[in-house]
Parts: structure tokens; sequence; C-alpha cells
């Protein structure tokens, strides 16, 4: 089983891959999208969101990076994936699942998958694109307004010759509702020779054996689950291999939170290092409890000093004495 971190745009960027590697678990990341319209993209666009490229395309945990390309456009998209194979990039991964509007406007993203002919084209064209040793992935959804023409891109993906294709369970008009209808992707792993990843509604290790039993995938792409439990992919992988794991406690997921703040002021302009911190939040607080009461104290709060001040005053000590202000 490989356990695989989803491109989350706007949310797991470099330094939230770099944290979620370290935790262990995963086998491979997917960079937010390299968005491609017409004309071949200079390198600092590569570098700017995936600076792993200048590590050899590895995380500082040694995971593999892949980098994600979106667009309709079939020989522009060809060229910037060549680019990024040229850069160093591992893999080069293809977007037809996006579901956001402005990005469907564009021609890019989950739209395309009302048209499997030129699905089809622009992962032939990258992988033509492409030195053989390096892989193509796509992923994409099980459609777009139904799921009437998903076989039909599962079928035109694999004449392309992609060498891995990673399914979110859901169409486009699904958006994130639950529940993820991991019985379809069987159908797509019934159709071709390659690895097929399941991705959607894994927030626990008994949905991943679910997800897996289902859809008769050994492998799984994990998102929002792992935001909101930092631990889910070892917990994941122990309870595959039936052996107990321990996971994360709030005094650990508080010193990450520390350190990830402090990591945004370093990388952000002031007016934007709290943000990724609240996003970051938003998410913990669905698992951790504590973590719900730490956003209501920050969420209004725009100085990332500030922010940092109230993650150490709800971070109990390794000797488990809370801080005054969390025993308020």
């Amino acid at each position: 089983m490989r356990l695989i971190l989803a491109p989350m745009e706007g949310v797991i960027d470099a330094g939230m891959r770099a944290l979620l590697t370290q935790i262990g678990g995963l086998d491979r990341c997917v960079t937010e999208f390299v968005r491609v319209s017409d004309r071949l993209l200079p390198p600092r666009v590569f570098h700017r969101l995936c600076p792993e490229l200048r590590e050899g395309g590895l995380t500082p945990a040694g995971v593999p990076v892949f980098l994600q390309l979106l667009g309709g456009q079939a020989q522009p998209m060809a060229d910037n994936a060549l680019r990024a194979a040229e850069l160093g990039a591992p893999g080069i991964d293809i977007n037809f699942g996006c579901p956001a509007k402005t990005v469907n406007r564009s021609d890019g993203g989950a739209v395309l998958l009302r048209e499997p002919q030129r699905v089809g084209a622009i992962a032939a064209a990258v992988r033509r694109a492409v030195p053989a040793h390096v892989p193509v992935t796509a992923k994409i959804r099980l459609g777009f307004e139904d799921r009437s023409p998903f076989l039909d891109n599962v079928r035109a993906l694999a004449d392309a010759g992609v060498n891995e294709l990673a399914i979110h369970a859901r169409t486009r008009s699904d958006g994130y509702k639950p529940p993820a209808w991991w019985d379809e992707i069987a159908r797509a792993v019934a159709l071709v020779d390659f690895p097929v990843i399941a991705n959607g509604e894994i927030w626990s290790p008994e949905d991943s054996q679910r997800a897996r039993s289902a859809s008769h995938c050994e492998d799984l792409m994990l998102g929002r689950g792992v935001l909101c439990r930092p631990d889910l992919p070892r917990l994941v992988r122990a309870a595959t291999d039936g052996v107990d794991a321990q996971g994360l406690s709030w005094l650990d997921i508080a010193e990450l939170l520390q350190g990830f703040a402090q990591q945004k002021q370093r990388e952000c302009a002031e007016r934007h290092a709290a943000g990724p911190v609240k996003q970051w939040l938003g998410y913990l607080r669905h698992y951790y409890p504590q973590a719900a009461a730490l956003f209501a104290d920050v969420k209004r709060l725009t100085d990332p000093e500030a922010v940092c001040a109230v993650i150490r005053a709800h971070t109990p000590s390794r000797t488990g004495e809370h801080s005054t202000a969390v025993a308020a």
C-alpha cells in the first residue's frame, strides 16, 4: 500500500508538505497546480510552487514531490511538462479534477471531463513530451455533471499511456458532500492494468480499510483527513499492518503549530503570515477539541506575533501542567 498526499490548492504548500512528511507514513506528495495557458512558463514559476525541485524533487524527509499541471491545451501542457521534468520533477501529474468554478470557467480541471477525447489528447501529449523514466499520472473525478463519461475518461487516459490514475470518488456536481462513491472506482480498476489510487472521505484508519475494500485499490490519496489529523497516514499504515500505533497528542500538535507559525513569519509578509495558521487550525478543530478553542481565540487576529503568543498559551507543558491561560 502507498499513501499519497493530495494536492490542495492554497492549503498544502511546500511548508505543509515538509511538516506532514516529517510526521511519517506518506510515500509521495503532489504540488498545488501550475496553471498553464498558452505559453511556456519560466523556471521561477515551477520553483515557487515546488521549491523541492532544488533538492532533487524531495521534501526534507526524502519524500518525492510530483509537479502538477492544469490546463486545457495539449501542446502548452506538453511543453511545460517537459520543462518541469528538465528542472528535476520526479513525476508529472495532470489535474482533471479541480472543482473550482473559476478554474473550470478558464478551461481547466474537472470541466474537461465532459470531453474524454480532450482529456486523452492532453495526457498523450504530456506523455510523449516527458522522458520515459519520468512517470506521468493524472487525477480525475467521477465526472462533471454526472458519472456518464467516467469510464470513457479512464479509457482515454489508459490509451494515452499514463502510469497511474488517482480518482476522487465524486463528480464535480457532488463537490465534497458525503458520501464518496468508492465502489465506482472499482469499475476503473477492472478496466486498466496500471495502479489506480482511491481518494475522498478518508478520515480514519477504518475509512481507509473500507475505501480499499470498496474500490479494490491498494493505494490511497489523503487530503483533508491529513490536515485534520496529521498522523493519519501513520495510523492507516499501522492498521493495515495489524500493529498498534500511538497517535499525536494535543501537545504534539500544539508544538507543530508553533513551528508552523514561526515558519510563516519568516516566509510571508506580515499581513499574510497569520492566514495559513488559522486555516490549518480550521481543519484541526474538526478532530482536536483544543484546536477549536484555540481557533476561537485567534480567528480575528492578524498580527503573527499575537497568534504565536496565543498558541503558546494554549500549549501544555511536557510535565503535564497547562499554562494559566489554558487552565482558566
